[in-house]
């Protein structure tokens, strides 16, 4: 690596995780990189810079996955700020190894990226877990306080229910801080959608 501070891939709970962005559209209310700069075996989180291609692949190529079925795109930072990066490291892994490839995001990858990103992203990845985290547009800004401003929540739905199309395997998060009421009311809209639903346990860092 080119310096101290890029901190690519590192394991948590028995997962890989890959780390290729800190740049995030929102400020989420809860987000664990406000409050500590790293989990799992890694040191530090912050990235000195965005890594090239070239700098993943070299800590996939460093890295013993014996043992490990997923790796998972999720850092301190959304992945599709990055979506170039992502797309040609999920198409090497594809190449290099036999292990399911999961994205965590926020589902706001297509007004990052100012086009419709839904089909590259569910070609080239076996899992996408989007968070949902608010059951109404009000509440979604005022807790995960998108850059892009009201039309967020909107648009994010909308991400989700175009990656329906292309796979089976999407799912709607929250993390379970939000109260019962609010997770109840979440898991509705996500079965109305006809999407799994997944409720994340929040203890310093929800994966």
């Amino acid at each position: 690596m080119s310096n101290q501070n890029q901190e690519i891939l590192y394991v948590y709970k028995n997962k890989v995780y890959l780390n290729i962005t800190n740049k995030c559209p929102c400020a989420c209310t809860f987000c664990i990189r406000s409050k500590k700069d790293a989990i799992g075996n890694a040191s530090n989180l912050w990235l000195d810079h965005n890594p090239s291609f070239e700098e993943v692949k070299e800590a996939v190529d460093s890295f013993n996955f014996d043992g490990y079925d997923e790796i998972i795109f999720c850092g301190y930072g959304e992945p599709t700020n990055s979506f170039e990066v992502l797309i040609k490291t999920a198409q090497y892994l594809r190449q290099k190894l036999n292990i399911k490839i999961r994205v965590n995001t926020n589902g706001l990858g297509s007004l990052i990226n100012e086009r419709d990103i839904s089909e590259e992203l569910c070609k080239n990845v076996d899992f996408i877990s989007i968070s949902l985290n608010c059951s109404n547009k009000e509440d979604y800004l005022k807790t995960v306080r998108p850059k892009f401003g009201i039309k967020s929540y909107d648009e994010m739905l909308d991400f989700a229910k175009k990656c329906k199309k292309y796979t089976d395997n999407v799912v709607l998060s929250v993390v379970d801080v939000i109260g019962e009421d609010e997770v109840e009311k979440c898991r509705k809209i996500a079965d109305n959608l006809g999407i799994t639903f997944r409720v994340r346990k929040y203890n310093g860092s929800a994966t």
